[in-house]
Formats: structure tokens, C-alpha cells, sequence
């Protein structure tokens, strides 16, 4: 039996390397495919031309730096972002259907924009994000405020089915705000979800939160494998549960305030792409949480060259590809676990 667990984990060690590895790769290509595809296709060596000597009299190098490159690095940062909060939801709560989109945290951080465009029009990206943390904070205690007073605790259909309603309710609240201020047009964007028009003064701002809470999560990801086997075998085991799950917590609504700063609502990332690293290399969380961030980045940077293609040159949101994937899946996932 040892022999076995030895031999999964290195195969399950090994995988992680493979994903990581060949994972970067892709996306290193998917991001420069990105930056010379759209409107006006860029050939790849004016790209790097524009990068290694950035000349401002050239209208393709402005292009590429000021529209492009933010465009693209938004779209991997708030994939891995969303995918690493994805996963650890769902190992914190041991809730197959967590994620930060189904949790409530999206749309209370996109409610809190809301008012806070209601209240004084114009936010600085720095105004904004602080705007999704306290909102992303407030979605994520009503979710599971609601879920812990039904009966027989907080199973996962539950805590989705909680998640949903106040998501709805919540998106209701900001739509009334977002009218009744006239300020429906400036919320469009972050309902919509997307990268498309992303600046670097947008962008900015959240690189540093991202990377710190990146970090974060690695430093507790063995904590959160333990807590993932229950709560009495993490207790038994010596595990200061209470610390760990708001650690886990901050990080998540750190990195969920700061994609949807960046980019509005864009769902189902941290539903999908934890499921598939699980299946990939196992239920260690050292390994998930790098996996996640690569292939979350990956899959974002992917769907906006998608959402280009769809329809040009007119512009697909990039939450309407994530739903069309995501939205099977979440029913697949319901499904099973309401069955079981």
C-alpha cells in the first residue's frame, strides 16, 4: 500500500512539473498570439521589436504597449487569480461547487462598485479595488451566513443553491442602484466581464495584491491539503483550523477583488480549472495551486482570442465564453452531488 501511495504521488509530482512546464510554455505563445491578433493583426516580430526597443513615433508600438500587452497580461492575471481562489474554496470548504462566481464573492465585489460609482462617479483603480474587497467580503459572509441556518449544515447543493440567491439578489440591488444613479452604462462593463479596452493604470494596481496572495496561498497550501480530509483529521493532526481558513478567506477575496477590479464579472474559472488539476495530480494543494494558476491564465487568455473570433470585428465578452463552458459543467457537478 505504501508502494502504491509512493507511486502516485511521483506520478502525481511529475504531472504537476509536465503541466507547469509545457502549461507557461503554451501560454507564453497563447500571450503573444494574443498581442499580434485583433483588429489590425501585428506580426510577431514587430511585437518583440516593440518590446526589447519601444519607439512611441510607431503607431503599431503604441498599439502593442498600451492596448495589447495590459489586455493580455489582465486576461492571465485574473485567470490565475480566479482559478487559485477557485481552489481554495473548494478545499477549505470541501465543496466540489466553490468557486468565487457560485460563492456570491463576484457579484458582491461588482454590488460594491456599484454603489461606489453611485456615489462618487468617477474611482481611481486603486478606489476600485478596494470597492471589490469590502463588496467580495460582503457576498461571501451572506452566502454562508444563509447556508449555516439551514437545516443539516452546509452541504454542497445548499451552499450553491445560497450562493445563487444571493447572487441574484445582490446583481438586482446593483442593476436598481446602477439605474436609478444613471450610472448603469459605466456598470455595464464590469457585468459584461472582460479585458477588452484594459490600460495599464487598471492593471497596475493589482499586480502587487495578486503576486502577495499567489504567495500566500502556496505558504498555507499543505494546511489547506490537510483540511481538505475534514475538519477532526486536520484537528487531530495538530492543525490551528480557525488560522488557516482566514488566511485561506483573505487570499480569496484578495484575489477575487482584485480580477474583478481588473475585469468585471467573469465566471466559472475557479469552478472548472480546479477540477481538472484534481484529476490531473491528485488532492495535494502544493501541487493544485501553481497548476491552477498557470492553466487558469492559460484558459482567460485563450477565451479573449476566442471572443475576438466569434464575431469581428466586433468583440464577444469574455463571461459569455466562460458561461458557455462553465454553465455544463456546473450542472454536471450539481447533478452528481445532488445525487449523491
Amino acid at each position: 500500500m505504501a508502494l502504491l501511495n509512493g507511486t502516485n504521488t511521483s506520478r502525481n509530482r511529475f504531472f504537476a512539473i509536465m503541466i507547469v512546464t509545457f502549461g507557461t510554455i503554451i501560454l507564453c505563445l497563447s500571450m503573444a498570439a494574443s498581442i499580434a491578433f485583433g483588429a489590425v493583426n501585428i506580426n510577431l516580430s514587430t511585437v518583440w521589436e516593440s518590446v526589447v526597443s519601444y519607439d512611441p513615433s510607431k503607431t503599431t508600438h503604441q498599439i502593442i504597449m498600451n492596448l495589447r500587452v495590459p489586455r493580455v497580461v489582465a486576461a492571465a492575471l485574473v485567470g490565475s487569480a480566479l482559478a487559485i481562489a477557485g481552489a481554495i474554496m473548494q478545499g477549505m470548504t470541501r465543496n466540489p461547487l466553490a468557486s468565487p462566481s457560485i460563492m456570491g464573492v463576484t457579484s458582491g465585489a461588482t454590488f460594491a462598485i456599484a454603489v461606489a460609482l453611485a456615489l462618487f462617479t468617477t474611482l481611481s483603480p486603486i478606489g476600485t479595488m478596494f470597492a471589490a474587497f469590502i463588496g467580495a467580503s460582503i457576498g461571501a459572509g451572506l452566502v454562508f451566513g444563509v447556508g449555516m441556518l439551514s437545516r443539516n449544515g452546509l452541504t454542497p447543493v445548499k451552499l450553491a443553491l445560497a450562493g445563487s440567491a444571493i447572487t441574484a439578489l445582490l446583481s438586482s440591488i446593483s442593476s436598481a442602484t446602477a439605474i436609478h444613479f444613471n450610472v448603469a452604462k459605466d456598470l455595464s462593463f464590469w457585468y459584461a466581464g472582460g479585458v477588452a479596452g484594459i490600460q495599464w493604470e487598471s492593471v497596475v494596481p493589482a499586480i502587487p495584491v495578486i503576486i502577495i496572495s499567489i504567495i500566500l496561498a502556496i505558504m498555507i497550501s499543505s494546511s489547506i491539503t490537510v483540511l481538505s480530509m475534514g475538519e477532526d483529521v486536520a484537528i487531530g493532526l495538530g492543525q490551528k483550523t480557525g488560522l488557516i481558513r482566514t488566511i485561506g478567506f483573505i487570499v480569496v477575496l484578495l484575489l477575487t477583488g482584485a480580477a474583478v477590479s481588473i475585469s468585471g464579472t467573469i465566471g466559472f474559472v475557479g469552478l472548472v480549472i480546479p477540477h481538472m488539476i484534481r484529476f490531473l495530480v491528485g488532492t495535494d494543494y502544493r501541487l493544485i495551486i501553481p497548476c491552477s494558476a498557470v492553466l487558469g491564465g492559460l484558459l482567460l487568455v485563450l477565451a479573449d482570442i476566442g471572443a475576438r473570433m466569434i464575431n469581428p470585428p466586433f468583440e464577444t465578452p469574455v463571461g459569455a465564453i466562460m458561461a458557455l463552458i462553465g454553465v455544463p459543467f456546473f450542472l454536471y457537478l450539481a447533478r452528481r452531488e445532488g445525487g449523491r
